[in-house]
C-alpha cells in the first residue's frame, strides 16, 4: 500500500509539472546565438518550459514569419521588428534586449577615434508574435532576456544594453 501511495504521488507530481510546461517556438537572430545558448538552459530549468530555437539573419527570420512559419516570439534587429509590428505579425510593444556596435578598427595614431556619427549600434529587440500559441511563456522568456543577469552575459559575448 505504501509503494502504491509513493507511485501515485510521483505520478501526480510528474503530471502537474508537465501540465504547466510549454514548448516555446522562438526565431532568434544568429548575432545573439552565443548569448541565447547560455541564457536558455537556466530559463528552461527554472520554468519547466522548453525552447525550440531557430537561428538566422534578421531579414531571413522576418521572411519566414511573413511566410506563415509558426513562432511564439522573435528576436531580431529593432528596425526589422518594427516592420513586423506594422505588418501585424508581432504584437505591439517591443523589448530591447541587446545591442552591438558596428564600426571599423583603425590604428589610433593614424586618424584618431572613429567619429560618433560613424559609430552605428544595432539594437536587438524581442516581441511576441500575433500568432503565438504560448503567449505567457514567450513573455516570460523575453523578461528573462531583459533581466540584469542577462546583460552581464551579453557583455561577455560582445553585446550590451
Amino acid at each position: 500500500m505504501r509503494t502504491f501511495a509513493i507511485v501515485a504521488a510521483a505520478a501526480l507530481i510528474v503530471t502537474t509539472g508537465s501540465a504547466d510546461a510549454a514548448e516555446i517556438d522562438a526565431m532568434i537572430t544568429t548575432a545573439m546565438k552565443a548569448a541565447i545558448e547560455e541564457l536558455a538552459p537556466p530559463f528552461e530549468r527554472a520554468s519547466g518550459h522548453v525552447l525550440r530555437v531557430i537561428y538566422g539573419p534578421s531579414g531571413g527570420l522576418a521572411r519566414r514569419l511573413n511566410g506563415s512559419e509558426p513562432a511564439d516570439l522573435i528576436v531580431v534587429e529593432s528596425k526589422v521588428l518594427d516592420d513586423l509590428i506594422k505588418q501585424g505579425k508581432v504584437a505591439l510593444g517591443r523589448t530591447d534586449v541587446a545591442r552591438t556596435g558596428i564600426g571599423i578598427a583603425v590604428r589610433k595614431a593614424v586618424i584618431g577615434m572613429l567619429p560618433a556619427e560613424l559609430q552605428q549600434m544595432t539594437i536587438y529587440s524581442a516581441g511576441v508574435t500575433t500568432s503565438a500559441g504560448q503567449t505567457g511563456p514567450a513573455k516570460a522568456f523575453i523578461r528573462h532576456l531583459a533581466a540584469p543577469e542577462a546583460v552581464t552575459i551579453y557583455k561577455t559575448k560582445g553585446l550590451a544594453l
